[in-house]
């Protein structure tokens, strides 16, 4: 039998029953502006299943849209177990001849651990990691244009020819391992730096209320392998079951098959695991 820890510290952002209010604690309001976009969503559920903390402004997207927000994270972010050993691994990194930072996390947690000054060749695995290092300093990146994965990274031209390079890997323990081995499959002398760490996460009584309630037509945005597999490993049944009935919102065509052998029905695949990509599929 499946264990539900909801001794979690309140997440702020979801609130409120599930009567058709948005999880803020209030009812939706559109704004001074009623274009089809901005109503795109009206009166549909949206789960954003992004890590713990990190939901806030796409739940904000969605009502502005008029959605109905519910924040239900499919990871818990900590820093790293060693924060002394992965200054130092960081620290060292920045005089690599590559840097390479594979999520918006990762620049958050490395910032923490020390400024991001460095001559290194920059590069992030999609544009919203490009952004968060723009915000801590580092201008000159590179990221994939199109695909918003590993896959789009990989095929960047500024990793070719890698042989002998000092390739930093900045992220956290675990996950698909792609950049990884592809990485030092092209000659680059790899460092890994794991600035934080992914855990299960811990769901409020109230996240989970509203998850049994989901109306068939509700989204769910799925942009992680991993953060779907806690979902559906940490779940009560009965709750997952009703995740599963609604309609997936897959960031790319290998989540949306995750997604299937999870048992979603009915899934929509987005152009990338942008905000703004995953709700232009979510309002189909």
């Amino acid at each position: 039998m499946r264990s539900v820890r909801t001794r979690a510290r309140y997440n702020p952002v979801v609130r409120g029953r599930y009567t058709g209010r948005d999880f803020q604690g209030g009812r939706h309001s559109v704004g001074h502006s009623t274009t089809s976009a901005e109503l795109a969503l009206r009166g549909r559920t949206v789960v954003i299943t992004r890590p713990a903390g990190t939901g806030s402004a796409m739940a904000r997207q969605v009502r502005q849209r008029g959605g109905i927000a519910l924040l239900l994270p499919g990871l818990s972010l900590r820093a790293a177990d060693d924060v002394a050993g992965a200054t130092a691994a960081l620290a060292a990194s920045l005089a690599d001849d590559v840097m390479v930072f594979t999520s918006p996390a990762a620049v958050r947690y490395a910032a923490r651990l020390t400024p991001l000054r460095t001559r290194a060749m920059v590069l992030a695995v999609g544009q919203g990691t490009a952004r968060a290092l723009h915000r801590h300093g580092v201008n000159a990146v590179q990221a994939p244009q199109l695909r918003q994965d590993s896959e789009g990274l990989l095929g960047h031209p500024a990793l070719d020819g890698l042989a002998g390079k000092r390739v930093a890997l900045v992220g956290a323990p675990g996950g698909r391992g792609l950049l990884r081995s592809e990485l030092s499959a092209r000659g680059a002398q790899l460092r890994e730096v794991h600035v934080y760490r992914r855990l299960a996460p811990r769901w409020h009584r109230r996240q989970l209320d509203a998850a049994l309630q989901l109306p068939p037509d509700a989204r769910v945005l799925l942009s992680s392998a991993e953060a779907l597999a806690c979902l559906q490993d940490g779940l009560p049944a009965e709750a997952f079951t009703r995740l599963r009935h609604a309609v997936a919102v897959a960031s790319s065509d290998r989540l949306a098959e995750a997604a299937r052998s999870a048992g979603f029905a009915h899934v929509e695949v987005a152009a990338s695991a942008l905000a703004a990509d995953l709700l232009a599929a979510a309002a189909r």
